[in-house]
């Protein structure tokens, strides 16, 4: 299969380039629900891809705005069919039913920024609009292909401060989560993730790691990022579905700059889960 190819509508296509009406709302409006996984050892099947529990995030998506389900059978059959290539897979519905299904190659850089973290600009307002209020994801319990407030901010971070990713706020200054993935934060022998009432995104791996920390008798904390919390933490890192655990070494914050240590002894508790061969959770999460 060659580089570029995807499969859009029931059909595998060659090339970079997707034709829409100029009256479809995906083009007008971003109207479009995505989710991007990765592929293991090839199986869609395989527990850590979660295949189920992206489906069904986008079947919950799919039923709150009324649209149309794709024929769910010729979507995993696209899927299957690209990720003989790719081993990360983003899965695009539009409001009629419409599957569009892209495949790319894991970052290049990917295990250098596991192993050694990257720095995050804390994106506190967007200096975008006469109100100063900050970047956030539009309707953040679902995930839509209106991801401009997240670009936005990761390109400001990249830009201006030569940062490799994004900390989304609220009003009133509390973390929310970065530009691709949920937060966690490590103090008192614990992890800390903000709560899903905070407006983010309810993340699938970070339902998979919730759940499996408090299967073997560990806690995690949900509490709102608050400036005066965030102070305590030990330890900072991101995650989502494709990059798994990134830890954040260094935090731009204003004229500020504040240092974490990327090997600190609380990674290696996320990092197991990865490689214990129990890892198994409903098909529910």
């Amino acid at each position: 299969m060659e580089e570029f190819a995807y499969w859009y509508d029931g059909n595998l296509v060659q090339g970079k380039t997707l034709e829409l009406a100029i009256d479809d709302p995906a083009l007008l409006y971003g109207a479009t629900l995505f989710t991007t996984l990765r592929v293991y050892q090839f199986r869609l099947d395989h527990p850590l891809t979660n295949w189920q529990a992206h489906c069904n995030r986008l079947q919950t998506s799919l039923e709150s705005f009324q649209w149309q389900p794709p024929d769910w059978q010729r979507l995993r059959q696209g899927a299957e069919l690209l990720l003989q290539t790719f081993p990360v897979l983003r899965i695009t519905l539009f409001p009629d039913g419409r599957e569009w299904i892209t495949g790319r190659f894991l970052p290049a850089d990917l295990a250098e920024r596991q192993h050694k973290g990257v720095t995050a600009w804390v994106a506190e307002s967007s200096f975008l609009c006469a109100s100063f209020s900050p970047l956030q994801r539009s309707l953040p319990c679902h995930k839509t292909g209106n991801y401009l407030a997240p670009w936005l901010a990761l390109q400001m971070a990249q830009r201006s401060h030569h940062a490799q990713e994004a900390i989304l706020t609220n009003p009133i200054g509390n973390w929310l989560e970065t530009s691709t993935g949920n937060l966690w934060g490590y103090r008192d022998n614990h992890w800390w993730t903000p709560p899903l009432q905070a407006g983010i995104l309810p993340g699938l791996l970070r339902t998979q790691l919730i759940t499996k920390i408090r299967c073997q008798n560990e806690e995690v904390a949900e509490a709102p990022w608050n400036p005066d919390l965030v102070e305590t933490f030990e330890a900072i890192a991101y995650t989502n579905c494709v990059i798994e655990i990134i830890p954040i070494h260094t935090i731009l914050r204003n004229a500020s700059k504040k240092t974490y240590p990327s090997a600190h002894p609380g990674f290696a508790q996320l990092r197991r889960l990865f490689i214990d061969p129990n890892f198994r959770l409903s098909e529910n999460f």
